[in-house]
Formats: structure tokens, sequence, C-alpha cells
């Protein structure tokens, strides 16, 4: 019977003793914080940073504007992609007045090739675009082989037709104002061919190899506040670039041209705005009576940037859960 009462008072010690060392092994792994501590001296790994968000651009949304007039439209283009997004009513057309002369410059320059156009001219090329002077547009139209005089069937007049066929515009055609057929500040075209215009004068198809970078510095350095206006020239620094955030400026240049005119005929402005960067190209286009004033269409074409602005501002950055340490 002494072997057995050894066994037994042995397998008690080890009990004892295995109960007095499992909490003192769970105490060590838990470094006196029970469960939670788990993993505590174990390498632990860095929670990543938050992603960073793309940089802000303009990317297609919806845009709601509380519109009093009788047109209104827009168009985006994503110049990544060559897609164009926007309005419904996109396709329908409205005069291009002063928006045309980015086109008229262009395909004057593009014409000359690696020759200079004299001082005079370059000039006349240069204040149609910054100061969107008439006389200079004009001048530079005519030179670039434009003529007043209405085309049979009131078809486009050979300046134009380059511009439906190098920069494949769809809905462009000549205006229909008595008495003023042929001019080509009436030229009809829709918001999606006014951002194709604006890509192909970015693109370079427009002025051609040696002019674009001149071109689109110009339309960079639009100048003048909606409040100064002339006769024949005016402000132009107004519209869509009100509308972008600083973070999209600082991005590169924003080349715009605005048209915008109070037409007697039928007792409305036609504001048109257009800006195209290395990303996108963006037109607004309107028709509305001349009571609200110049000011009015400007705020319209600004909503609508900033409508469109990605991600818009005060976006919440996105952090991955992770876990804190590595047992």
């Amino acid at each position: 019977m002494r072997p057995r009462v050894t066994l037994v008072l042995a397998v008690v010690a080890v009990l004892v003793g295995g109960g007095m060392l499992v909490p003192a092994a769970y105490a060590k792994l838990s470094n006196g914080d029970g469960l939670g501590g788990i993993g505590a001296g174990a390498e632990q790994v860095p929670a990543p940073a938050p992603s960073a968000p793309p940089p802000p651009t303009l990317a297609d949304a919806p845009v709601s504007v509380n519109f009093k007039g009788e047109f209104f439209s827009w168009a985006l283009m994503d110049r990544e992609t060559g897609a164009v997004t926007g309005a419904k009513n996109m396709s329908q057309t409205s005069s291009t007045e002063s928006m045309l002369k980015t086109w008229i410059v262009s395909d004057y320059l593009r014409q000359l090739g690696d020759e200079q156009p004299t001082a005079d001219l370059k000039k006349a090329a240069s204040v149609a675009i910054r100061d969107s002077n008439d006389d200079g547009a004009n001048r530079v139209y005519r030179a670039a082989g434009g003529s007043y005089k209405p085309q049979p069937g009131n078809k486009l007049n050979p300046v134009l037709q380059r511009a439906v066929k190098i920069c494949g515009l769809t809905d462009t055609k000549a205006g229909n104002v008595p008495s003023y057929e042929g001019w080509w500040s009436f030229t009809r075209m829709s918001p999606r061919d006014a951002v194709r215009l604006g890509d192909c004068i970015a693109d370079g198809k427009a002025a051609g190899p040696k002019w674009t970078k001149w071109v689109l510095n110009e339309m960079a350095n639009v100048r003048g506040s909606i409040k100064s206006q002339q006769a024949k020239s005016g402000g132009g620094k107004w519209g869509i670039v009100d509308g972008l955030p600083a973070s999209i400026k600082a991005q590169g240049p924003v080349s715009i041209k605005n048209g915008w005119t109070a037409l007697v005929y039928d007792r409305n402005w036609h504001v048109n705005c257009l800006a195209v960067t290395d990303k996108w190209s963006l037109a607004v286009m309107m028709r509305y009576p001349i009571g609200s004033g110049l000011s009015y269409g400007s705020k319209v074409c600004a909503s609508v940037a900033t409508q469109l602005v990605t991600p818009q501002p005060g976006a919440a950055l996105k952090v991955p859960q992770q876990p804190v340490g590595k047992l």
C-alpha cells in the first residue's frame, strides 16, 4: 500500500503545482491586465498613414442650377479618355460670340506653319484672346481667309468649315440672325462641340506644333474683370475659373475664353464659358434676359465648375483598419 500512497501524493503535488503555475504563466502573458494585453511585448507594426486622396479634378457629376432663361447647357470632356458627358441637351446650340476667337487665332497661326506673323497681326491675335478685342479678332479672321458674306445654302465659311473638319465637330452650323448671316460671332455651336474645340486647341491640332503653347498661354492670361467692359473689348477673366478651387489652379495653367453679348434682336444675354487644362475641357452656354446682367451668367458658369470638382472639398479620408500588433 505504501507505493500507492506515494503515487497519490505525487499526483496531488503535480496538480497543486500546476494550479500555481497556470496563473503565473497567464499573468506573464497578459502583463497583468487580462486578455486585453495579449501581444504586449511582441513586435509592433505601425498603423499605416491615411491614404492621400487623388488630386482634385473635374469629373461628371449631377449639376443643379436654378436657371431662369431661355437656354442653359453644359458639357465636360475627360481629355484622358475622350469621354464627353453633360446636360441632356448638350447637343443643342447657341451663338458662340467671342468664345470662337480662340479658333480664329489658332486657324490663322496653323496656316503660317513655321513662319512668323507680322508684329501687328501677332498683337491683334494676342488682344483678340486676352482682351476679347473685336477689331483684333476681325483682322486675324480676314488674314485666315474669313469672309462675312453668307455662303450658298447658309453653309459655314471656310474658316469654320476647317474647325468642323479638324476638331471633329458634329453640331456646329452657320448663324441665322437676319442681316447677319455669315458673321462668325453668330456661329451656332453646342456645348459638346465647344469642349471638343477646347481639346482640339490643347492637343495641338488647331494651331499646330509651333503655336499651340502660345495660344494656350494667351488663354491662360485672359485679363480684366466683369466690370471692365467696353464697346469692342472687355474683361474676360471670370466664369469657370471663379468656380475652381486653388488646389486645381495650382496644378497648372487653366486656359479660358468666354463669349458674351447682349443682343437686341432677342433681348437676351448670350453667354458662353470655355476652359481647358491638360486633364479636362469644360463649356457652359446659356441665353437669358438682358435685365439679369452679365454677372448672372458668370455665376452660373462658376457654379457648374464648382459642382463638378472631384473629390469635393472636405471629403473624408479613408483610414484602413489594420492590426495594432503581431503575435
